[in-house]
């Protein structure tokens, strides 16, 4: 298909986390482990096109953070699909123009919109359900902190960000406003900072394909089942209530239980090669006392996505 989002990253080198849309462009490259702003021409190597079929990279052996010959890289691809645009002032759904693509049937949506430098704003996300994952950055260098703010229902109205191991905490610095727009909240510098380009991948559970939910550690190796209502082939996770680490655990095709596969968002380290937890017909199963996985008593938000997307899937 004609990916839309494109997560790409080393598997065996320490480099950063590169994440391209089709609403921003080819060669405009952001990095998840990160608060600078986006990136033309990536020097280390970027993606430099989406076709038809998936997307093309550079070519060149100095290219270690996407096509170097000697080392091994995951793409993940998701597709927006449908392109968006809302005029506020026409339509009346939010206070600020947006952009975008759209997967309504996925719910999933890349939306992009400038800043007004105006309070309690609010900006149309083109999904027919209330998100409950937000991740939100300004393309732009601004005056605050430049951070990616995350929302998750998971966590409240407390507020995380995606670049570095904080405890979620405090008042969200957006949140869902009803059914069809998100809030732009706190300090304007950081989510509405006049004349700055900001980009949101929005995201809300569907039956069968996605589960955005939360769960509770127990800090022992025969860890908790969490309940998906799928088989997931790639796993987002974190501790909320503590300072952790982002985790991405995915299957590696081999379709054993244990998955040995993890990278972490915020940092440029290496995939992780320890069995960590087992991807059931139905959910997924802690098998680490690892407290970025299972902390006893932590508050875990999760976002999750199946192997074979279909609402009454049979186990393998």
């Amino acid at each position: 298909f004609d990916p839309d989002w494109v997560w790409l990253k080393s598997r065996n080198l320490t480099t950063s986390h590169q994440l391209n849309d089709t609403v921003r462009g080819a060669n405009k490259t952001l990095f998840s482990d990160s608060t600078a702003a986006e990136v033309n021409n990536h020097g280390a190597g970027y993606l430099s096109a989406f076709v038809t079929d998936g997307f093309s990279v550079t070519s060149s052996t100095n290219d270690d953070g996407v096509n170097d010959g000697s080392d091994t890289y995951v793409a993940w691809n998701w597709l927006a699909g449908t392109a968006f645009s809302n005029d506020a002032s026409a339509t009346s759904v939010g206070t600020i123009d947006s952009t975008g693509q759209v997967n309504t049937k996925a719910g999933f949506s890349i939306i992009s919109y400038t800043g007004n430098g105006s309070s309690s704003q609010t900006v149309a996300h083109g999904l027919s359900s209330t998100p409950e994952f937000l991740i939100h950055k300004d393309r732009d260098t601004n005056s605050n902190n430049n951070q990616w703010n995350v929302y998750h229902a998971g966590a409240g109205d407390d507020y995380g960000y995606l670049s570095v191991t904080n405890a979620f905490t405090g008042a969200a610095q957006l949140i869902p406003s009803g059914t069809t727009t998100f809030e732009l909240k706190a300090n304007l510098a950081t989510s509405n900072e006049s004349g700055d380009d900001y980009i949101v991948y929005c995201f809300h559970s569907v039956d069968g394909y996605s589960k955005i939910d939360k769960y509770t550690g127990n800090g022992n190796a025969d860890g908790p089942f969490v309940h998906t209502g799928f088989r997931p082939v790639w796993i987002l996770l974190r501790e909320s209530s503590a300072a952790r680490n982002w985790v991405i655990s995915y299957d590696d095709s081999t379709y054993y239980n244990g998955t040995t596969q993890s990278l972490f968002p915020n940092i440029t380290q290496a995939e992780d090669a320890n069995t960590r937890l087992d991807f059931l017909s139905n959910g997924f199963k802690l098998r680490t006392t690892s407290t970025s996985w299972n902390n006893n008593n932590g508050n875990y938000i999760y976002m999750a996505f199946a192997d074979q997307p279909f609402k009454f899937s049979n186990a393998r």
